[in-house]
């Protein structure tokens, strides 16, 4: 990136302040053995998946909060089957303390199985102020999405920015998952260009195997050409191998300009497990 800044860059340790995790509602006794590697007041996000139901995600957002972490509940607006289902599992957070922070997402399915076509449509319905939500995350795509155009995309960003700031509602995005520094940090440049100055958080990928990678990959549209899975840290010919984002928040971190880039932190999808995931972390931060 050459017209980044000679001042830009921060030390690695510093951009691992404050990194956030993702866990699914079955992954609970996975947290339990993790803690002890884990902050206290890590913010930790729980999926809404498809074969998860409401006891499990209340469940999992509970044990989090239980073991000293911030529950960052997600909420699929295209998995939601009525306005009184939202209602049902706003008001089950609310009544356990889980409430404050969630992150709303599309979600999945193609077609809306309810009332809410898109994350926008619940950030947009009310609700969400009224079980007492006090921040809201949502999604960002540094390199673009398969079933959406780019040019909606940077219309539903601007949308979900002014609607958070209409309604006094504090928000944070969080970025797919990438392989190289490049795109993301441009596409962090051109949120900023547009008046968006939501914190925004990093999508990474913890530890796991290459071929797990690869998978995801391709399920979410992310470039995986030689050339970028070399800059990672893997080869495209050695499958059974796995892969760290070492160099990848190495080269973030040389890059970032928080005059230009805004707030930034990272968030782990934990591919490879949130134990695997968090001893990583702890180790790579003690090496940098």
């Amino acid at each position: 990136m050459d017209s980044v800044s000679t001042l830009a860059g921060t030390d690695t340790a510093s951009l691992l302040d404050d990194f956030s995790l993702e866990m699914t509602g079955k992954d609970v006794a996975k947290l339990e053995d993790a803690r002890a590697t884990i902050p206290p007041g890590t913010r930790i996000n729980v999926t809404f998946l498809g074969n998860e139901d409401l006891r499990m995600r209340r469940e999992a957002a509970r044990a989090v909060k239980r073991l000293g972490f911030v529950p960052v509940p997600h909420i699929s607006a295209r998995r939601l089957t009525s306005q009184a289902e939202l209602g049902e599992f706003l008001a089950a957070l609310r009544e356990d303390g889980t409430a404050d922070n969630v992150f709303v997402v599309g979600g999945d399915p193609a077609r809306p199985q309810g009332p809410y076509d898109d994350s926008l449509a619940v950030i947009r319905s009310g609700l969400l102020q009224k079980y007492d939500v006090r921040s809201v995350g949502v999604s960002g795509y540094p390199e673009g999405h398969p079933a959406i155009a780019e040019q909606v995309l940077w219309s539903v960003i601007e949308d979900k920015a002014a609607v958070l700031r209409a309604q006094d509602l504090p928000g944070s995005v969080i970025t797919q998952f990438g392989f190289d520094v490049d795109p993301v940090l441009g596409w962090v440049e051109a949120v900023r260009n547009r008046g968006i100055r939501l914190p925004i958080r990093i999508g990474v990928p913890g530890p796991a195997g290459v071929r797990r990678l690869m998978s995801y990959a391709a399920r979410f549209g992310v470039g995986t050409s030689a050339g970028i899975a070399k800059k990672y840290g893997f080869s495209l010919t050695n499958l059974m191998g796995t892969a760290g984002p070492d160099r990848f928040i190495r080269a973030l971190a040389h890059h970032y300009d928080a005059r230009r880039h805004g707030e930034l932190k990272l968030h782990f999808y934990t591919f490879g497990g949130l134990g695997a995931t968090s001893e990583w972390i702890a180790e790579f931060r003690e090496e940098a």
